[in-house]
């Protein structure tokens, strides 16, 4: 069987969708798996079991030069259109997916109204389902797989199948992952810099990545708390962002895309919300803890925080709690 998975982006629902791809391999190993994904992330693709082909999708692109999307969806439709015994929509939005699915052909699968993100997205499919939204988003994919692939249903612990990245720790080392998309989701500077001068009596390293120009100088600025341990590091692709996080003796983390692949690798993990639901999308894995500040309006899902420039539900989380946190993950 050779299935169309259709899930671009983002980082963090890229690794959510892991599980439920090992499912697949657990049960049906002969599946063949082709995966349209942001071009920025194809790499995800060769770290999943049955994923033969990745067809990269360059959304960020198209955004920045949307002149260039009929070409790419002709293209699209081109390498698609009805190779594939099943399309698989994990997605839920009608531009990002439903729309790539409905260039591939038939039988296209995918979540009901009540269930898609966007709801419009469903009526794409040829057949959808219900998949409750009060569940985490590795569940609903592992029971969305399930019920379009015929799977049983998924009764064991999510398994990202990424035991085969993680390398031994090197516990001299911690790594910080400051950068976010949302100016909400920013844990407060001088907290970052206070928590690198904690590291620094303990005489342990501290590597600080960063993603774009601003988070750069952040990390600098975060550096110049406790010179004699921070290193910025830099800029580095997906593979080798994994391997700096899979040999760290711990993360901390605000709510990002990196976070949610340093909790899959195994490594213990310490993340920070505010006005997300990390109920739903937190960070999930075997050595992970999900710490949020006091703010009564909590989770806002807003990108600016309403409040304040300084969102309280982080500010309130301080250096020493955040420390003794992370010491408290097995």
């Amino acid at each position: 069987m050779k299935i169309l998975l259709i899930k671009t982006s983002s980082l963090g629902d890229l690794i959510h969708t892991l599980p439920a791809l090992c499912d697949l391999h657990r049960h049906r190993p002969d599946t063949r798996v082709h995966w349209a994904i942001e071009e920025h992330f194809t790499s995800i693709g060769s770290w999943a079991p049955n994923v033969e082909q990745v067809i990269p999708v360059p959304l960020r692109r198209l955004r920045a030069s949307p002149w260039r999307l009929l070409p790419f969806l002709r293209h699209f439709a081109s390498v698609t259109r009805q190779r594939h015994d099943l399309i698989l929509d994990a997605q839920g939005l009608l531009f990002k997916s439903a729309l790539l699915a409905w260039l591939a052909g038939k039988p296209r699968h995918g979540f009901d109204r009540r269930s898609a993100r966007e709801p419009i997205a469903s009526f794409f499919y040829n057949f959808s389902y219900n998949i409750p939204t009060d569940l985490h988003a590795v569940a609903r994919l592992r029971l969305l797989f399930a019920q379009a692939l015929n799977l049983p249903p998924p009764d064991a612990p999510a398994d990202f199948g990424l035991r085969h990245r993680r390398t031994t720790p090197q516990n001299d080392h911690l790594v910080f992952l400051h950068g976010t998309t949302w100016a909400s989701k920013l844990w407060p500077e001088s907290h970052w810099q206070a928590l690198a001068r904690r590291a620094q009596q303990e005489n342990l390293t501290v590597l600080l990545p960063w993603g774009n120009p601003e988070e750069e100088q952040r990390a600098h600025r975060i550096r110049a708390a406790a010179p004699d341990v921070c290193r910025v590091l830099p800029r580095m692709p997906l593979d080798a962002l994994a391997t700096t996080l899979a040999g760290a003796r711990g993360v901390v983390a605000v709510d990002s895309g990196p976070a949610h692949l340093a909790a899959a690798l195994g490594t213990p993990t310490l993340c920070l919300y505010g006005p997300t639901p990390e109920a739903r999308i937190g960070i999930v894995g075997g050595h992970v803890r999900r710490l949020s500040g006091p703010c009564p309006l909590a989770p806002c899902r807003k990108r600016a925080c309403p409040l304040r420039p300084i969102p309280p539900c982080l500010a309130a989380l301080d250096a020493e709690t955040v420390w003794n946190a992370l010491e408290a993950i097995p």
